[in-house]
């Protein structure tokens, strides 16, 4: 199975058939999907002016999307090698037992859907590094009371997400499932109240 770089590689390749480069695109969203495969996708068809089941696209928008993709996963991957870095630290100091933001970490590790999007025609419009820099900079400040990514307060919890995590506090303004580290139990509250709101008001 190619990885991530093989599959970029063949993007780049001017010999191959347009058809073929734009399938690797859409390969490399399985490697690394920030929104997920479909949002990720959507998004980057959106940017680049890419018509997403055009089967020939413009190979300068090919190469367009793709940039941004690399330059994501690269902060991503930056981000990762930090993170394993202060667990080693930690194991060596006698912390074994993972924390809350640990456990979160594990289940989004390679970055796909670290800001997942539950309906993949809502996503954040800032490139995708951008995004994700927002995104580490929540996290490593600890719990706040609004979602890293656009600064909306207005979140609300859905426990009926159509995949994994199957429940979670949604941004209102940029669509991400917001990661559970980064919300204050008081936000965390304020976003399931706002779910039996919203339950009351259609009953």
């Amino acid at each position: 199975m190619a990885g991530f770089r093989s599959l970029a590689r063949q993007v780049r390749d001017p010999r191959s058939d347009l058809a073929l480069r734009r399938y690797s695109l859409r390969k490399c969203l399985e490697r690394f999907a920030p929104y997920g495969h479909r949002a990720t996708w959507d998004h980057l068809c959106e940017r680049h002016g890419i018509e997403p089941e055009d089967r020939a696209p413009d190979p300068a928008r090919l190469m367009a999307a793709l940039d941004e993709l690399e330059e994501a996963r690269a902060v991503w991957l930056a981000y990762e090698t930090q993170f394993a870095k202060r667990r080693k630290r930690e194991k060596h100091d006698g912390l074994r037992r993972p924390r809350t933001f640990d456990d979160w970490h594990r289940r989004t590790w390679g970055g796909n859907g670290v800001a997942r999007c539950d309906d993949p025609a809502v996503h954040p419009t800032e490139p995708l590094a951008e995004v994700l820099r927002r995104l580490i900079a929540g996290l490593e400040s600890g719990p706040g009371g609004a979602c890293p990514v656009c600064a909306e307060k207005g979140i609300v919890w859905r426990p009926d997400l159509s995949q994994a995590p199957w429940a979670g506090a949604v941004c209102k303004g940029c669509g991400i499932v917001v990661p559970r580290p980064v919300l204050t139990s008081e936000a965390m509250e304020r976003a399931k109240r706002v779910r039996q709101r919203e339950l009351a008001s259609v009953a």
